[in-house]
């Protein structure tokens, strides 16, 4: 087998639930610092997180692929075809969690780097690899924290590859150029319990929730932007009651998410939706988590250079999106980097029997030294 497959295969071998990395970086560091990378382990909380750093000639710009080594439970084992720790290869395909996701493209990471790193040791700039162990979690103390620590320090980064598993179909079909913003909120509602018989002894919370539901998930926020989608509200879960069809409920508690394009930053939709419960709700308290702003890149440089790659690779020019749902490239976004993702085929990512074709993830690393050649090289 090649490298980049034995490579995986010993990744998806470490059982790296979120955020335990494993020993999956502390792997990486040795093969990269061999090729000459400065590798800094970044460590918070019980999250590990790795930057490692090659610098050409040091003048000039700083590109970072962006990755994680940790993958969601496996769900029930005995629904999975073969053990999900243990890479197995059927039929031309890899098995085993995290193997699309993302596995496979940190392995070819870091066999795209060490070429480069061997072919072109006097690049321009300077070529980085980040990875982090709290992509799949509540995703605080990764890449988040690890983006504080570079601002603080006054770390630069120009451009910003992520290889989140993004094509469709073929490998390299898709470029995502941006991805939408999401914000998450814990509504509670409070009212006076009583008996249904009694109304006027009570205060249904319920009752008084159901019209700003209704008028926040019915609004058109935007008609969305460039090629983003438009501004969309889901409510996802409702909880009240005791139980009993003849008491009125003391509380309700509403989750919703909202996932926003750059018509918007979080502060403005906390507001506009803070109004509307206040007209309805007479005792009511909100819990916002931001899981990130949104982000675009525009024409230039970075999408010129892996539009040309990717279309040598899938044949067709790739379409360039700005839909899924988040990554880590939101962090990294506000320090000025322009970020794109591109990765292999996500049909099967936090599935059973997840897996990624042999072909593509032996053409993985080819994709990846080109795009880091037609930057830096």
């Amino acid at each position: 087998m090649s490298d980049v497959v034995d490579l995986t295969r010993a990744l998806i071998e470490q059982r790296s639930l979120t955020p335990d990395d494993a020993g999956c970086q502390a792997l990486i560091a040795a093969r990269l610092g061999a090729a000459g990378f400065g590798c800094e382990s970044m460590r918070f909380g019980d999250v590990d997180n790795l930057w490692a750093t090659h610098v050409g000639t040091g003048d000039g710009p700083t590109l970072v692929l962006l990755g994680h080594t940790d993958v969601v439970p496996p769900g029930p084992v005995e629904a999975w075809t073969s053990d999900p720790f243990t890479p197995d290869i059927r039929d031309g395909l890899l098995y085993g969690r995290g193997a699309a996701d993302m596995k496979g493209s940190v392995a070819a990471f870091v066999v795209a780097l060490e070429r480069f790193a061997r072919e072109h040791p006097t690049h321009r700039g300077r070529v980085a690899l980040l990875l982090t162990s709290d992509e799949e979690g509540i995703a605080l103390d990764g890449v988040r924290k690890v983006a504080d620590a570079f601002r603080a320090r006054g770390e630069r980064i120009d451009w910003c590859i992520t290889g989140e598993p993004s094509s469709t179909t073929v490998l390299g079909d898709l470029l995502r150029v941006g991805r939408r913003g999401s914000l998450s909120a814990t509504l509670t509602v409070r009212g006076v319990q009583g008996h249904v018989a009694y109304p006027e002894k009570a205060r249904n919370p319920v009752h008084e929730a159901m019209p700003a539901l209704a008028e926040l998930s019915a609004r058109k926020w935007d008609n969305g932007y460039e090629t983003f989608p438009p501004t969309s509200l889901q409510i996802s879960n409702i909880l009240a009651g005791t139980g009993a069809n003849n008491v009125i409920p003391a509380d309700l508690q509403v989750l919703f998410n909202l996932r926003y394009n750059p018509h918007w930053t979080a502060s403005r939709l906390e507001h506009e939706c803070n109004a509307v419960l206040a007209r309805h709700c007479r005792d009511f308290t909100i819990d916002w988590h931001r899981s990130g702003e949104p982000f675009y890149t525009p024409e230039g440089d970075l999408r010129r250079v892996c539009r040309d790659v990717l279309a040598r690779f899938a044949g067709v020019v790739p379409q360039e999106s700005t839909g899924g749902g988040t990554s880590d490239a939101r962090f990294i976004a506000p320090l000025g980097a322009q970020c794109v993702e591109v990765g292999p085929v996500n049909a099967s990512i936090h599935k059973v029997d997840e897996h990624v074709a042999i072909a593509d993830l032996e053409r993985l690393p080819d994709l990846y030294f080109e795009l880091v050649r037609g930057l830096l090289g």
